[in-house]
Order: structure tokens, then sequence, then C-alpha cells
């Protein structure tokens, strides 16, 4: 589950009650967006206040975060991901691999990085149905880089088990489990149980 406090489809780091209240009605493991503008820069004077929230969610119960920062050369920022981690222990989600201008840099960066468990992408920044082909051979040029992937943006079902045959177990959805895919529709249980029902017949088959 991630959290994150926009309910636009633009998401943005939530205020640290909302995580204490999810933390309250669910055992599944949370992550929280950590985020404060529409893109992915930051600025020094933000990283204090990130890192307070970054205390604030794991003293909520989150289990770890979703990150991802670019610097003005469209690269990873590893100074503000450095920051971030230095002084706390906590799981990442990294985000936004698919937007850098070297994203096959990127992946060294990012891999690199011991607490990045794993790495949201769709192989392109328009989206799974550009980028699927694209992510397939980098997980197979790649070895052991499958079990990093989180697919996402854009998934569709039949995407599903072409990243499962190629060694992906992990799957993200957003509008997806949601009525007309408006994220102005709460989430669909039943839709939700059709997606996982999907995943794992598709990880299962390809094991």
């Amino acid at each position: 589950v991630v959290i994150y406090g926009s309910s636009d489809g633009v998401g943005k780091a939530p205020e640290p009650a909302l995580v204490e209240r999810v933390r309250r009605n669910t055992e599944l493991p949370i992550r929280v967006l950590l985020r404060l503008r529409d893109d992915y820069t930051t600025t020094g004077g933000e990283v204090a206040r990130l890192i307070g929230l970054i205390a604030a969610y794991l003293e909520a119960g989150a289990d770890g975060m979703q990150l991802g920062f670019i610097n003005r050369l469209d690269e990873v920022d590893t100074d503000v991901v450095e920051a971030l981690t230095e002084d706390l222990e906590f799981p990442i989600t990294f985000d936004c691999l698919d937007q850098l201008l070297f994203p096959e840099k990127g992946w060294d960066e990012v891999l690199s990085m011991t607490q990045v468990d794993h790495i949201l992408t769709a192989g392109s920044p328009r989206g799974m149905e550009t980028g699927l082909d694209g992510l397939l051979r980098t997980v197979r040029d790649r070895p052991g880089l499958a079990g990093f992937v989180l697919a996402g943006q854009g998934l569709t079902p039949e995407h599903v088990p072409w990243l499962a045959r190629a060694g992906v177990s992990a799957f993200t959805v957003s509008a997806q489990v949601r009525p007309a895919g408006s994220f102005k529709s709460q989430v669909d249980a039943l839709l939700v149980s059709t997606w996982r029902a999907l995943v794992d017949d598709s990880v299962a088959r390809a094991n």
C-alpha cells in the first residue's frame, strides 16, 4: 500500500496523521510517497522538511518510503537521497528512473543504493504501452534485475504475463482498481482481487 496526499492522481507527501489512520486499519505493508512538488526536484531547504516527515511517517507505522529525485542535469539526485537516508534505515521504492535523461546509467546508480529494494518502472516515461519491450530487454540483459522491478504506470492485464515470464513478480496499480479509472472514485475491492488473482496466476505459471 502506497499512501499519498492527493486525490487527483498527482501524489504528494501526506500528513502523518493519515499514515497513522491507515496503519490502524490494515496490517499490509505501508510505504509513503515522499514528495513536496509536482515534479521530481527539490531544494536544500525542503530536504530538512522531508527528513522530518520520514521520521514522522516511521513513527506513525510506515514500513518504508517511495521516493525519487532528479537534479538539474536530469540525473539521479544522489546527494538528496543520501541526505534523506543518512540517519534513518527504511526500505525504498525508487520511482523516477523512467524520467532520467540516461536511464541505463540511472539503473546502476539506483541499484547501488543499499536501501532500495524496488524500482518503479514502465520502461518509458510514456508508460507501459510504450515501454514494455524495452523493459523486457533491460530485465533480460541485467541478471537479477527482475527482483527489483515494480512494474507500473499504465499497466494493463495483457502486460502481466509477459513481465512475469521475464521474472518480474511485483506490480502496482492505481487507477486500474477504481471504477471508470477515475481518481474521484474509491478503490474497488473486487477490482483489487481480480488484479491480485491475475498476478498470482501469471507468476505461478512463469515459475
